[in-house]
């Protein structure tokens, strides 16, 4: 069991956190302030090869694993966890190609998605089917060659925006064994989008309803067999939720480091804040719940590197954790800074609202405590 990183690693962790600090964190209060959708710094991402992290070299691909990307996530997410967010969703979109499409698929889609010429979108929630999944309702029907999709997804991430929607659609029986999945390309007759919401947080990515209204998509569009379109928005989500723990994770880890320099220069009653007690166990403890989110983060990636059948609940443990853990060091961060923290011109607020959502999206922390139970009891 060894802890460090390896020289690899580290080479690429200093070229993330380099780009980060250099194009990210500058801009990510400007790209918050005005809803900013920030493509030409995302391209500048995909040069170095942050679009297509654990895709194959073989189309623009980087060929790395989960925990160079958690290590990679991380030092993007602490310039800017929503911009992290969206490089992971399009990610995994583009790896969920890579790993169940076929050559023609792949050789048509995955080199514009590595270089962010095209960007991606990953399409599962509904506005009747958040937690439970299987029960979407967005159906396909086959017309010869063609599926035509009726329905909508909610809450997607590039929606209006993006140039590729991987779809997860009924195109049998109820419940998961009648789910197949789709790409659907912008353009397509029949596709449409809802509005842009407006959102607490995650405010450098659009995001809306993706609309189907007698959508005509090519079969050769879709990726695997008809019925295991769950089977692949699952595998795809066990990745995502490792990178979305790695955003909270590098979220909050900047904001423990401002809440260090914040309350080692602040004085009151004659001595810095950090010289009382109190608040160096409350940076202690911050320090503490950090350190574990990663370690469980670490250990659940290497898991879903080797294949272990332990990697889901493993993935599932470290979002969790992860997420509540992050989020509560970034509220112990504002609180530390006081007034201060609650203001804009400090850059705690903006973590703040941007980590709440980790909790809820690739599975809410609750559905995340389902699927270990069920590891646990075998149910």
């Amino acid at each position: 069991m060894d802890f460090a990183l390896s020289e690899e690693q580290q080479a690429f962790r200093d070229t993330a956190r380099d780009f980060a600090q250099q194009e990210m964190a500058p801009n990510a209060a400007h790209w918050d302030e005005n809803s900013v959708f920030p493509v030409d710094t995302l391209r500048q991402a995909a040069a170095l090869g942050f679009a297509g992290i654990y895709v194959g070299e073989e189309f623009g691909g980087s060929g790395l694993g989960r925990l160079d990307a958690a290590v990679i996530f991380e030092e993007l997410s602490a310039a800017c966890p929503s911009t992290a967010a969206y490089i992971s969703i399009h990610n995994m979109a583009s790896w969920m190609i890579d790993r169940f499409g076929n050559a023609e698929q792949r050789e048509r889609f995955l080199p514009k998605l590595t270089t962010m010429e095209h960007f991606a979108s990953y399409c599962l929630t509904e506005p009747g089917a958040g937690s439970d999944a299987a029960s979407l309702r967005t159906r396909a029907e086959r017309d010869g060659d063609h599926y035509v999709l009726n329905g909508s997804k909610a809450f997607i991430s590039g929606g209006g925006t993006s140039d590729v929607y991987v779809c997860m659609v009924r195109t049998g029986e109820p419940g998961p064994k009648g789910i197949s999945c789709i790409v659907v390309e912008k353009g397509t007759p029949g596709l449409s989008f809802g509005k842009q919401e407006h959102k607490l947080g995650w405010k450098s990515q659009p995001t809306s309803a993706v609309i189907f209204e007698n959508c005509r998509v090519p079969v050769a569009n879709r990726i695997g067999e008809e019925g295991e379109g769950f089977r692949i928005a699952m595998k795809g989500l066990d990745g995502g939720r490792l990178n979305i723990a790695a955003c909270s994770v590098g979220g909050a880890r900047f904001c423990l480091e401002q809440a260090i320099t914040y309350t080692t220069e602040r004085k009151q009653f004659g001595k810095p804040l950090n010289a009382f007690q109190a608040l160096q166990f409350k940076l202690a403890d911050m320090a503490t719940e950090l350190d574990a989110a990663r370690l469980m983060l670490h250990r659940a990636a290497a898991s879903l590197d080797a294949g272990s059948p332990e990697a889901t609940a493993h993935c599932a443990m470290a979002k969790r954790f992860a997420t509540d853990a992050g989020f509560q060091v970034v509220n112990e961060a504002l609180q530390l800074h006081g007034g201060y923290g609650y203001i804009k011109e400090y850059p705690i607020e903006r973590i703040f609202r941007d980590l709440r959502v980790h909790q809820i999206l690739e599975g809410t922390n609750e559905i995340m405590r389902v699927i270990i139970a069920r590891h646990l009891t075998g149910g």
